[in-house]
């Protein structure tokens, strides 16, 4: 089950559906320079629930056609300059959505139910712009109780970084139940992790309830700092002075072209 980061990429293929986590979940920055090296476009991205540093740089590098997200941003940083440009001139098409829709969708195909009804999008501007979100009157009441149904939510491929994986392929996340989800609703995942160990994660009392079975995980790569400049909870704390550094050469073409064919993706020594 252990590959390389190149094996991976070559496993997303054009048009494909992909879902990206929210920068203090677990990101896999080192995924981002296979990907882009190897030139699947036309990607529709699904950030769980918020996109930053990442999407950004794939859009940036032509490779994304649309990008469903409650946000997309560098956090302190500010705003992810790559994407702002896509908007504005309209080479991507941006599908609005809430966190707790986001994660509705992935219930939703978690549970293998073609969508999952929520109340608080009612009379929103978001509401509005979503022709595939539903609204109808509540069955089990009378009429005047309007609801709305997210359809689900199927990534071809989940992409993430981790601490560690068992060399039986569990997958230690810890908290960050989003990373589940994202994996159990997805036909691919594919983990980048800082370490492999020996023991079985799932045999032990104080690992197993924060661990993602090997069911669930398709490919994982060994990846050292593999989510800086972003931190990873227990590891490494988030680099700032670098996003910072990004967000200030990603306002042109030429500085994100500059910067990404720079020193980039790899953290300092």
């Amino acid at each position: 089950m252990v590959s390389d980061l190149q094996g991976m990429a070559r496993q997303v293929e054009a048009g494909m559906r992909i879902a990206l986590p929210v920068d203090y979940a677990g990101v896999s920055m080192a995924m981002t320079k296979p990907l882009i090296d190897h030139g699947a476009g036309d990607l529709h991205l699904i950030c769980v629930p918020t996109g930053g540093l990442q999407v950004d740089q794939l859009i940036g590098a032509g490779l994304v056609r649309t990008v469903e997200t409650s946000a997309v941003s560098l956090g302190e940083a500010g705003g992810a300059p790559r994407f702002n440009q896509a908007v504005k001139t309209g080479a991507i098409r941006l599908m609005d959505a809430t966190c707790p829709a986001i994660h509705a969708g992935l219930m939703a195909a978690q549970k293998g139910s073609p969508f999952l009804p929520m109340r608080g999008l009612i009379g929103t501007d978001v509401l509005k712009n979503r022709r595939d979100w539903r609204v109808i009157d509540n069955p089990f009441e009378d009429a005047g109780d309007p609801i709305v149904l997210i359809p689900a939510i199927k990534p071809d491929v989940a992409i993430f970084h981790a601490p560690m994986a068992d060399r039986f392929g569990n997958v230690w996340i810890g908290r960050r139940r989003e990373l589940a989800a994202m994996a159990y609703a997805s036909t691919t995942t594919l983990v980048t992790v800082e370490r492999i160990v020996d023991e079985s994660l799932l045999a032990n009392e104080m690992s197993a309830a924060g661990t993602l079975p090997s069911l669930y995980v398709s490919d994982i790569a060994v990846a050292p700092k593999g989510a800086w400049p972003y931190g990873l909870w227990g590891e490494y704390p988030t680099d700032t002075a670098e996003i910072i550094r990004y967000a200030k050469a990603a306002r042109s073409d030429d500085g994100f072209a500059e910067y990404m064919g720079g020193r980039v993706l790899e953290p300092a020594q």
